[in-house]
């Protein structure tokens, strides 16, 4: 957005201002991150800058805590875990979610505002309720402390994410394309798979990349539901500031940091890629 010529000013006055706020905002969010980045390549065992650091000393920095991700078993671990458990966590959100969503996006379907509130309630109701919840109902069950358990509370967590993004991609899906899809002679599968499917792609990937982030960083639900067996990257870090005050930490946080602006760069981009198939911005 630009200031128009003929602005007053005053306009021109909190056009200004509005974007000094902003900037102030972003700074505010962005600066613990810009300070994790240059901590994680410390010489040292400290979590602070040290004297080297600050003049830029070469030998200040190394890439010992890299090293020790790379090579610890316990951390090897953990990450194996999560990658286990985030993409089939996804995969699981990914299909109920997106089934859920083409089916409330339909007007003839009963109380489903209702339904809606009730499944996108995991995003509104405070985690800890959840994964008390959870572990009580899990222990009934018989699936707390296994990898299933664990699959299935991320997955009720990431589907609030892909219900969301599929119903917004649906709000400008023309449904004259379904109804032409079943007088040419196809069924509900192949409609969905070939005609609905390929148009609201961007959202559900987009919904799955959140249940993926949602899944790999969370961890106040796995110390309920998961056991020792199902460690995974978030809970070895809250065990090494609970325990041993590892700065390794901070490395696998900055590879974390990487991996969310990947991902979230992605989203941005199938958001415009899905914009332009609806016709709402120019290609």
């Amino acid at each position: 957005m630009e200031l128009p010529p003929y602005a007053t000013t005053g306009e021109r006055i909190w056009f200004y201002t509005f974007r000094v706020i902003c900037g102030l905002i972003f700074f505010f969010l962005i600066a613990p991150i810009l300070t994790i980045i240059p901590l994680s390549f410390n010489a040292e065992n400290f979590f602070t800058f040290t004297p080297g650091m600050l003049a830029l000393d070469p030998d200040a920095y190394s890439m010992r805590h890299y090293e020790d991700f790379f090579t610890n078993s316990q951390w090897q671990t953990a990450l194996r875990n999560s990658i286990q458990i985030a993409p089939a966590a996804t995969l699981l959100s990914v299909s109920l979610g997106t089934l859920a969503a083409v089916g409330l996006s339909q007007s003839h379907v009963p109380a489903r505002r209702a339904i809606m509130a009730i499944l996108i309630s995991p995003m509104i109701v405070p985690l800890i309720i959840s994964a008390a919840g959870m572990y009580f109902f899990y222990s009934r069950i018989g699936l707390q402390g296994t990898w299933i358990g664990v699959v299935l509370a991320h997955a009720a967590l990431g589907i609030p994410f892909v219900i969301i993004t599929v119903t917004a991609t649906l709000v400008g899906f023309d449904n004259s394309l379904t109804r032409a899809s079943a007088n040419l002679g196809a069924g509900p599968v192949r409609t969905f798979f070939k005609v609905q499917m390929p148009l609201i792609l961007p959202g559900v990937i987009s919904g799955g990349l959140f249940a993926f982030i949602t899944s790999f960083d969370e961890v106040v639900v796995v110390l309920f539901v998961g056991s020792a067996g199902q460690k995974t990257l978030p809970w070895q870090m809250f065990i090494g500031l609970r325990e041993q005050i590892s700065p390794t930490i901070l490395a696998v946080a900055t590879i974390l940091v990487v991996i969310s602006i990947a991902l979230l760069t992605t989203v941005e981009l199938l958001r415009r890629r899905s914009e332009r198939l609806r016709g709402l911005s120019p290609s």
